[in-house]
């Protein structure tokens, strides 16, 4: 049997998709089939989630890939910021049906991690997204150095 490891929102994590302290936030869990290599979550998001003529909104379909990749990194335990997100919209999903999220690794270079995410219904895969060249060195001075950088700064 495989290795499932239930990945929760935990209390002291801000974060929108999967943070327990985020009031505003989806409280997202997903499975992380450890034999697989694939994370997975199922979830119905409901009119809160709603963009254009009752379909979910694009950015939060966006997010839900974004989490779904950003989970493999529990494998290896490394902390990762995606650097770059490309989004297929294959078609819309109503608020109301219950959708399946799955990510997964398909090959990295260097500090690069190059992953898949799908959203499935029942009809099919109604996105697909790949994450290209999530950095991985945001841990120990790097991490610091990322906090502190004002050349994004307004």
């Amino acid at each position: 049997m495989s290795e499932i490891i239930r990945l929760e929102p935990k209390a002291a994590n801000n974060c929108f998709g999967c943070g327990g302290a985020n009031e505003s936030g989806m409280l997202l869990t997903f499975d992380l089939h450890v034999d697989e290599r694939k994370t997975r979550g199922k979830f119905v998001l409901g009119s809160r989630y709603g963009g254009g003529a009752g379909f979910a909104h694009g950015g939060i379909i966006a997010l839900l890939l974004d989490e779904a990749m950003g989970k493999i990194s529990k494998l290896t335990e490394e902390l990762a910021v995606t650097a770059e997100l490309s989004v297929e919209y294959r078609m819309p999903v109503p608020l109301t049906e219950e959708i399946l999220v799955e990510g997964w690794q398909e090959s990295e270079k260097g500090r690069n991690r190059f992953r898949v995410g799908e959203i499935k219904m029942r009809q099919g895969i109604c996105w697909r997204a790949e994450k290209a060249a999530s950095s991985l060195s945001v841990s120990g001075r790097r991490h610091k150095e990322f906090l502190h950088d004002s050349s994004c700064r307004f």
